[in-house]
């Protein structure tokens, strides 16, 4: 693995980590959004993420002499969560209210996004930790060339 390689993993951990965070918060900024563009309550968006250029397994059996080395992580997709439903609460008064008074609130649990967004802040230092002892393994490796 080459050195800048290390740092390149690193970062692109970090720019995901930072683009779930985005997310998050704009689920917990639109936990109350009772009607979107299309007319329908604001639903949750979820972050997945995969392995940056990715080899196909017959390549790697093909060159299975050769190290395989990791290319980091990037953002694959941003979803909307479908598998939740929205929280209907009783308020008749309120002007997004169905025939029944009840009106449809976001999918949006705000314990379970702080539970996210700790995670992803725990991942982004753990990918800073890694990017700071690539750095200091090449500043030693320059100190031994003085």
């Amino acid at each position: 693995m080459g050195m800048f390689q290390s740092f390149n993993i690193s970062a692109s951990g970090m720019t995901a980590e930072r683009f779930r965070t985005d997310i998050i918060a704009e689920n917990v900024a639109n936990v109350n959004t009772t009607r979107t563009a299309d007319g329908t309550p604001y639903r949750r968006k979820i972050v997945t993420f995969q392995e940056k250029d990715v080899t196909p397994f017959s390549n790697v059996l093909a060159n299975t002499r050769q190290t395989q080395v990791g290319n980091g992580v990037k953002v694959s997709r941003v979803a909307d969560d479908t598998s939740t439903d929205f929280t209907m609460k009783y308020d008749p008064s309120h002007p997004d209210a169905d025939e029944n008074g009840y009106v449809s609130y976001p999918n949006v649990n705000i314990v379970t996004e702080m539970t996210n967004l700790i995670d992803a802040s725990r991942a982004y230092e753990a990918n800073v930790t890694a990017f700071d002892a690539s750095k200091s393994i090449a500043q030693a490796g320059l100190q031994i060339g003085k």
